[in-house]
């Protein structure tokens, strides 16, 4: 049996999930990739997983040696899930326009089967995954706030596992201070990384980087899948970066390189406009961007007419908790 370990900032999943999300689990797994599924259940690893996601617990294996899975979901039990319809038409992917409505518009001729993800650096293990790898991590579900720079937020139900896990296998070395990653570069497929105009003028591909500490925080999360289904292309298909306590441009999309080294990495952003936006970018409504108010966002529900509210925002986006030791030292006014 999979046992879940809830923390106070827990919500329960009745209050947040659509029955329809759970409601045939096999199919889920098909659609995350695990057609085989007789196969993967032959080892261990992943058996406590496919319990967890079957409808059929007559047959389940005895996982109780299984470490519990620390599900970290969004705090506070008056929140609502963003619709499933919001969560894939409403979002920010730069290499397929500059519209809200572009990356779903024009996405749907990206492949994203087959993928390589090379994690390299300062390693000892340096390894590329491929899909089938990345789905071998223990799967797990999260519902994560997700709070944009531009003040919107939403509540999302992602599938994945944390970042560390991938790190981990790659054993970084002694040197290694920072993490590095990169999006795919496909101009062919991606019209924004073909046209400055279409693409809003930055420099591609779109990097990011964290700290290791961050890095290998609980809540840095790996996501392949949401709403119980693979990750469309919109959506950053088919592995991204969550982030939760930081701005959403954090949380990049369509990985294809981690690099793991002792030099703080340039990232897109903060080449674009420093002034603006740091390399830190944790969630924080007392230190507002220099065009706009950081106090508050709108909640993005429903969609429906009137649905969304505006809300307080809450340091580190609600995740004091868990992250706020990782800058005990740090002026978060200056290292924004």
């Amino acid at each position: 049996m999979l046992i879940k370990s809830f923390r106070k900032s827990d919500l329960s999943e009745a209050k947040v999930t659509d029955e329809s999300v759970f409601k045939n689990r096999r199919q889920l797994l098909r659609n995350l990739g695990f057609i085989g599924a007789g196969s993967l259940l032959a080892s261990s690893s992943n058996a406590g997983v496919f319990d967890f996601l079957s409808d059929d617990q007559s047959n389940a294996e005895d996982t109780s040696g299984l470490k519990a899975l620390d599900f970290k979901k969004a705090s506070a039990s008056n929140q609502k899930l963003t619709s499933e319809d919001k969560v894939t038409s409403y979002n920010n992917f730069y290499e397929f326009g500059l519209s809200k409505s572009d990356p779903k518009a024009n996405s749907a001729k990206f492949v994203s089967d087959p993928w390589k993800v090379e994690i390299v650096g300062e390693v000892e293990k340096p390894i590329t995954l491929d899909l089938d790898d990345l789905y071998k991590f223990g799967l797990e579900e999260r519902i994560y706030r997700l709070r944009c720079v531009e003040a919107w937020s939403m509540v999302i139900p992602w599938v994945g596992y944390s970042l560390s896990k991938i790190l981990e296998k790659a054993a970084p070395t002694s040197k290694a201070k920072y993490v590095a990653f990169e999006t795919v570069y496909n101009p062919d497929q991606m019209p924004g990384q073909r046209s400055r105009f279409f693409g809003g003028g930055i420099k591609y591909p779109y990097v990011e980087g964290l700290r290791l500490d961050e890095a290998m925080n609980p809540l840095a999360f790996i996501a392949v899948g949401v709403y119980g289904k693979a990750l469309p292309p919109q959506n950053g298909a088919p592995l991204r970066l969550l982030v939760p306590w930081k701005y959403g441009f954090k949380s990049i999309k369509s990985i294809t390189r981690i690099r793991l080294t002792d030099q703080q990495p340039p990232t897109t952003w903060n080449i674009s406009a420093p002034h603006e936006y740091g390399f830190y970018a944790n969630v924080n409504p007392q230190v507002d961007h220099p065009r706009w108010s950081q106090a508050s966002e709108r909640r993005i529900t429903t969609g429906g007419l009137g649905a969304d509210e505006r809300i307080p925002t809450e340091m580190f986006n609600g995740y004091a908790e868990e992250v706020a030791h990782l800058y005990a030292n740090l002026d978060l006014k200056k290292f924004y």
